[in-house]
């Protein structure tokens, strides 16, 4: 396990933070710290070292949030990568990544419909990037289509306060829970309201997130039920819970997913973080006291490595890399599939050479070989017809 603490000197504490896609493999973070005295809330963006899975030392551009209430709550970053919605204590603020080589700058971009809607506690793209929705700490649900900011469902009432927020990977569903513990499923493109998902009275539905390995399609939850907790899976065919498995043994404050659905990430409220493997439900790397006694409030897989990063109010963000079976690269594939391509090509040579086949009849003690030539077309003077055709 690789672990970087960032020190936040005389500016505000790290508030919240994200991986932004870059091309070429090469993703950045961005992080938001809150006003401290005289310095203001700031953006800050750095790059990422994939060899020793750690951040650049200093941010690569910073931008001062210079307004009352500007602290950043919260990120979502548009799967180009190009374009990143900050919430803060108004509401939601719109920046544009430009990048050209190490030339990176943030423009901050008006956003009508959402930036004076108070705080937001739930920010979150679709997949393909066409959806855009946010879930108040007021209840207040909003659906929109991206970038054109059509609204798709505005409901005042979704939730007493929003605790998560997940779409589905085809887009079609968003999934939403609440303090008070419910946890209800909306169709995205009808705009209403499709299930609630059931519970005991005694159970609390809190993260959620769907799959995304692109198979059967089902969706996680962690379900609290007196002092345990457990995660459970609903198949979202049926909206039928259809089994749970008790994996890290304390209160869970955040749930996230790998881009390819491999793997599960879980925060607790003490501070520890622990991996599961999807396909087999079990815990495949564990860091405990990452967070000493805090409560986790984000957690993020890295797009293109087995790497998080996390967030705490009192010890900021750490970049953790996982202790989980490396991925096979491109060209190891190809590799690979030129190793098989020779390999099959010596083994038929060799079968070739060693075969009883008619042009490999064993000679005999005095009889020269004949040309393969020869053996074909056969001696001229010895033709049953001399004559053309």
């Amino acid at each position: 396990m690789e672990r970087e603490e960032l020190a936040a000197g005389q500016e505000g504490p790290v508030t919240c933070a994200a991986w932004i896609r870059r091309p070429e493999n090469r993703p950045l973070v961005i992080m938001g710290r809150a006003g401290s005295g005289a310095v203001p809330p700031l953006l800050e963006i750095f790059s990422f070292d994939a060899k020793t899975s750690s951040l650049s030392p200093a941010p690569l551009v910073k931008f001062a949030i210079r307004e009352e209430g500007g602290d950043p709550l919260g990120f979502a970053v548009h799967p180009s990568g190009d374009e990143i919605v900050c919430s803060t204590a108004k509401g939601c603020k719109l920046f544009e990544l430009n990048s050209q080589d190490i030339d990176i700058r943030l423009l901050a971009k008006d956003l009508p419909p959402i930036q004076s809607v108070g705080p937001q506690k739930c920010l979150a793209f679709s997949t393909d990037g066409s959806k855009f929705a946010t879930g108040g700490m007021d209840g207040h649900l909003r659906i929109f289509q991206w970038p054109s900011l059509q609204v798709l469902l505005d409901e005042p009432r979704a939730h007493k306060s929003f605790r998560d927020m997940d779409i589905s990977l085809d887009s079609e569903f968003l999934v939403s829970t609440s303090i008070d513990g419910s946890a209800r499923v909306w169709k995205i493109s009808d705009g209403v309201p499709l299930v609630c998902l059931t519970r005991t009275p005694d159970e609390k539905i809190e993260c959620c997130r769907f799959s995304r390995d692109g198979m059967k399609p089902f969706l996680f939850c962690t379900v609290q039920k007196g002092g345990n907790v457990v995660t459970a899976v609903w198949d979202i065919s049926t909206w039928t819970r259809i089994g749970h498995k008790r994996l890290l043994r304390k209160p869970i404050s955040v749930l996230s997913v790998s881009l390819d659905g491999k793997y599960l990430a879980l925060g607790s409220q003490d501070g520890d973080i622990c991996i599961v493997e999807v396909k087999k439900m079990v815990i495949c790397h564990w860091s405990k006291k990452l967070h000493l006694g805090t409560c986790i409030s984000s957690i993020e897989f890295c797009p293109t490595e087995r790497v998080v990063i996390s967030t705490s109010n009192q010890w900021g963000a750490a970049v953790t890399k996982l202790n989980v079976p490396a991925d096979w690269k491109e060209w190891q594939i190809y590799l690979l599939l030129l190793c098989l391509f020779l390999a099959s090509a010596v083994l038929f040579y060799i079968i070739y050479e060693n075969s009883d086949s008619f042009w490999n009849f064993p000679l005999g003690r005095n009889q020269p070989a004949r040309p393969l030539m020869e053996a074909l077309i056969g001696d001229p003077q010895f033709s049953d017809d001399q004559g053309p055709w």
